[in-house]
């Protein structure tokens, strides 16, 4: 290999890695700047907010109950 050649290899994997490190470091970014949307957040009824707790209190007795049988 004459000096010319392997020079221009070593150039050739330079210019590589010099874009994925730009790629890395964020100066070549691609997509758009929209912001995220947001979820808005669920309004539950008192009637279901209810029914869940009183769900959620059953089964809690019926491990408290496990528990006391063992």
């Amino acid at each position: 290999m004459d000096t010319n050649s392997i020079i221009a290899g070593i150039d050739a994997e330079i210019r590589k890695l010099e874009a994925a490190r730009s790629l890395l470091a964020g100066i070549g970014k691609r997509g758009t700047t929209a912001k995220p949307t947001t979820r808005k957040k669920r309004k539950l009824s008192k009637a279901a907010r209810a029914k869940i707790a009183a769900a959620q209190r059953k089964r809690w007795a019926a491990v408290r109950a496990k528990a006391k049988a063992k």
